[in-house]
């Protein structure tokens, strides 16, 4: 085990699967603490056994439907109730709803913003100024690829991620005098239950583009801990996002349409 982060806590969110599991795994094997929060408590209890076994570190399970206001300062206020200071937020739960923006019922969209921007941005609000008052801190936001154009199919789901992306550096300038930053992570299609949960599925852009999660949460904890505001995960995908900003909006919409539509 590294000792890299030993004595700090790591506050995990969406630590029930994919890249939330792995965030939280690269984080213990650097030796830090961790809180891990999601819905699914059986599997965040899992991952804590499997942790401690592991690393030897101390991991705490804080059960939460992140979509709503008063669970977010719940958890906030257990965590300071508690003595647990955290020093790194990863802003990892999030999900998307694939299909066409009329198609696609009310309710998953309401509730996929609610976690993808309201919720990440409240809890980055909460954790935040303890951070900057203790002298030290690291927040991360998981973003995505999607966030570089707009994607038929997930409209609302790359529109929330140009949130994130657009926040995130906007909140990296804003603490800047600070020893606290705030690093944007933009993976491409990750092997994750994204795509089950989504509803979408694969694709040929998906097979061919596709990430495991490990390799992905490594890049994205490697830049956090450096203190860099922004990293695309791979380098296809850091081409094709940088080959983005020479396109028209529409165009790029066409493109997205092309590569992700389930004929």
């Amino acid at each position: 085990m590294s000792t890299q982060l030993r004595g700090q806590t790591a506050l995990v969110t969406g630590a029930s699967s994919g890249l939330g599991v792995d965030f939280a795994a690269g984080l213990a094997a650097r030796g830090a603490n961790l809180v891990l929060t999601a819905r699914r408590v059986d599997k965040l209890q899992a991952l804590a056994d499997t942790l401690r076994a592991d690393h030897g570190v101390e991991v705490r399970v804080e059960p939460a439907d992140l979509s709503r206001a008063d669970e977010r300062e719940r958890l906030a206020q257990t965590l300071e109730q508690a003595g647990v200071a955290v020093d790194l937020l990863i802003n990892n739960a999030g999900f998307g709803v694939f299909g066409d923006f009329r198609e696609v019922d009310w309710e998953s969209t309401e509730r996929m913003l609610q976690l993808d921007i309201v919720a990440l941005t409240h809890l980055t609000r909460l954790f935040v100024n303890p951070m900057v008052e203790r002298g030290r801190g690291r927040i991360m936001l998981v973003a995505s690829t999607g966030a570089f154009q707009p994607s038929p199919g997930y409209a609302a789901y790359s529109a929330a991620k140009a949130y994130v992306l657009s926040f995130g550096h906007a909140l990296h300038f804003e603490l800047r005098h600070t020893e606290v930053t705030c690093t944007t992570v933009c993976p491409g299609v990750t092997a994750t239950e994204f795509l089950q949960v989504s509803g979408q599925r694969k694709t040929w852009y998906h097979k061919a583009t596709m990430m495991s999660s490990p390799k992905v949460a490594e890049l994205g904890l490697k830049r956090m801990l450096d203190g860099g505001p922004e990293i695309v995960t791979g380098w296809m995908n850091a081409l094709n996002a940088f080959q983005m900003r020479f396109l028209s909006r529409p165009l790029m919409a066409r493109i997205a349409w092309l590569v992700m539509r389930n004929d």
